[in-house]
């Protein structure tokens, strides 16, 4: 941080990133130098082939070649390796080393073109050692020129120009200009950002149609990403440096919490007995949501005998259901999966729908027997259509009457749960279920973009189905203004699994998550590739999170509020996220509206040692608050917590399992259940 200047533009990479490309290309240029050292000696004077004089000299001029080729990876990575982070002062003679070892490329490749020739032109009646040994050195050295190449293009970052002219002049440091001149730059560079962004987007999802609802979603998108990351001058090495000093930071705050410490949160239900049935009802439809995702999920849970079940369940029932189905099962997979994981019979299903397009997504509609219910399951995310339509983070008006106060939801899961409404409700799908089971109650359930759709679902059907219920699990927390999280209340249950990523994710956390980040690194006096080493051993192995000293422990915190640069840097001097560097406890969240979890929250957390080798798992349950989930905890666990199926065995193995642990607010946290 920042990001290196050398030939004339801004990469992205930091000059303190080099130490380990610049390690493994040292311990490959030495091993190459030893061997080719030892072939030279071995059969000095003894190079009587036909081209042997040509071999001999080949020999001598690759071993000087690769000596100076050493000789510069050893300072790179000396010199890459002083300083710290925001100190980059130590290295600034980085991009004079790397235009020498730039430089040095040009005789390699000559050479590597002559070793080439010498192979196959004067190599006849040479030994072959002497030959293959060539050949090698040949191979090494053009793998070695297309792994810098791609290595290049890796780090390339296009809106790193540092020259002026008619597309890059915004890209120059503004921080120096005067406030209008500075702001109309700042706005043009964003432009140029989000034009970047929508071509990374359109390369990415090149499968996807070009259709206006796409495009809208790649700029919806561009906007956002280039938005959150144009005050910042970070690189991806940054970032990851952050995140392994921030989760350290959080395991020494939660070993010095105390374990008896009360809650701060009041939940509405705080009773034993409502939780109980709470989770009774969410397990029982965890089983739907999991099923919704048809059989990559079955497939993944059952990884030794998925595949051979659903070949013998679609054998028997093909022809009994897929030209009753929506979207194209054309192999009956999905569907076979659906019934072997509900335990459903085919005639139990009113509506399945496996149709994919960006803010439509697939459900199904069932009569539940065994709980009296009308279920709709919602499929969580599970191609990129699904992702185009998580990260249509924008907030939409979603106008609910009775409810006062601002109403407005994730755009992105608004419109697919108004694509479900219209779906259940114009084309009669409800209507069907309850003619045929009057007497039931309609109950809404998923997982992930599943979850949060089925939360506003939910929202939307309320009016027409009073009784109705909703179980979303692990919903992203990014959803629903307050108004409509607290109307959600009465009838939504959002069930979230430990440190899950997902629920914690919301534009206002991102900006904390940044501002964190940039403290750690700010505060940070060791160098970065001993920070990655620790925290690559932290995260496999644990043990104690180091203690980092500090270089900045003694400046007044008001330097804080200023960016801290080393080198030319595109870090606007009014950045939110360094005026949030002074305070821990004010971050800035900018323009962005904050959204919230939809109704109340089952957090299921597991006891004990994160990283314990014992197969003995503990859970405990309570009711928490939003608030808990306003920071992003950062943790081995963030992705592995939101799986369905781990969400699934969470809470089988709390119902099934007793006594387990019920920790409202009123309740000791004891009697953990084990499994």
């Amino acid at each position: 941080m920042p990001g290196m200047v050398a030939f004339g533009r801004r990469w992205g990479i930091a000059s303190d990133d080099l130490v380990f490309p610049g390690s493994f290309e040292l311990f490959v240029r030495v091993l190459w130098w030893i061997g080719t050292l030892a072939l030279y000696t071995l059969h000095e004077g003894k190079f009587d082939c036909s081209g042997g004089r040509v071999l001999h000299s080949y020999l001598v001029v690759l071993l000087i070649l690769l000596a100076f080729i050493i000789l510069s990876l050893c300072a790179i990575v000396y010199v890459s390796a002083q300083g710290t982070i925001t100190n980059p002062g130590p290295r600034r003679s980085i991009p004079v080393l790397v235009y020498v070892r730039a430089m040095l490329y040009v005789p390699e490749l000559i050479w590597a073109i002559l070793g080439a020739i010498w192979v196959s032109d004067d190599s006849q009646g040479c030994q072959p050692a002497e030959v293959g040994a060539v050949i090698a050195a040949v191979v090494a050295s053009w793998i070695l020129l297309l792994s810098t190449g791609v290595g290049v293009l890796f780090v390339f970052d296009p809106l790193g120009s540092t020259h002026p002219g008619p597309q890059s002049q915004e890209l120059l440091g503004v921080r120096d200009l005067e406030s209008s001149q500075g702001s109309q730059l700042l706005s043009t560079a964003r432009s140029v950002a989000v034009r970047v962004w929508e071509s990374r987007l359109r390369l990415l999802c090149c499968c996807l149609p070009r259709d206006e609802s796409h495009r809208a979603a790649f700029s919806s998108i561009a906007q956002l990403v280039s938005g959150f990351f144009s005050d910042t001058d970070l690189v991806p090495s940054d970032i990851a440096a952050g995140l392994a000093l921030l989760h350290q930071e959080q395991d020494k705050m939660e070993q010095c919490r105390d374990p008896d410490e009360a809650l701060s949160h009041s939940p509405s239900s705080p009773i034993a007995e409502d939780l109980e049935a709470e989770l009774e009802k969410a397990t029982h439809c965890m089983q739907f949501a999991v099923a919704a995702y048809g059989w990559p999920m079955y497939v993944y849970s059952n990884p030794l005998t998925g595949a051979c079940r659903l070949m013998c369940l679609r054998g028997r029932t093909t022809n009994l259901y897929l030209y009753d189905i929506v979207g194209g099962d054309n192999m009956g997979c999905h569907f076979s999966s659906v019934l072997h994981s509900t335990g459903l019979q085919y005639r139990d299903f009113i509506y399945v729908s496996f149709h994919n397009q960006i803010y439509e997504i697939p459900f199904f509609v069932a009569l539940d027997h065994k709980r009296a219910a009308v279920l709709v399951a919602i499929r969580g995310t599970l191609s990129l259509r699904d992702l185009l339509t998580d990260l249509s983070a924008d907030c939409e008006n979603l106008p609910v009457e009775g409810v006062s106060g601002a109403c407005y939801a994730h755009k992105g899961m608004s419109q697919a749960a108004s694509y479900i409404c219209k779906k259940l409700l114009n084309d009669g799908i409800l209507n069907q279920a309850f003619t045929i089971a009057p007497e039931y109650k309609l109950v809404i359930t998923g997982h992930s973009l599943g979850g949060g759709t089925a939360s506003l679902l939910a929202i939307l059907l309320r009016s027409s189905f009073p009784t109705l219920q909703c179980y979303a699990f692990s919903p992203p927390g990014g959803l629903m203004s307050k108004a409509l999280a607290d109307f959600s209340k009465e009838f939504v249950v959002s069930v979230v699994l430990g440190k899950d990523l997902v629920p914690r994710l919301s534009y206002p956390n991102m900006e904390d998550l940044k501002r964190r980040i940039l403290q750690m690194v700010s505060n940070c006096n060791k160098p970065k590739y001993r920070i990655l080493l620790q925290g690559c051993w932290y995260e496999l192995f644990g043990g104690e999170p180091d203690d980092f000293p500090t270089e900045m422990d003694n400046r007044r915190k008001e330097e804080l509020n200023q960016p801290l640069l080393g080198e030319e840097s595109l870090l606007i001097r009014s950045s939110s996220s360094y005026q949030g560097l002074a305070s821990e406890e004010s971050p800035v969240h900018g323009s962005h509206l904050p959204l919230y979890l939809p109704g109340r929250i089952l957090h299921i957390t597991e006891d004990g040692p994160a990283r314990s080798c014992s197969k003995t798992v503990s859970y405990g349950v309570e009711w928490s608050s939003e608030t808990v989930f306003r920071s992003v905890l950062i943790s081995p666990r963030m992705m592995a917590d939101h799986m369905p199926d781990a969400v699934l065995l969470s809470l089988r193995s709390l119902t099934q399992d007793r006594p387990f642990n019920l920790c409202p607010s009123s309740l000791s946290n004891s009697h953990l259940n084990v499994i």
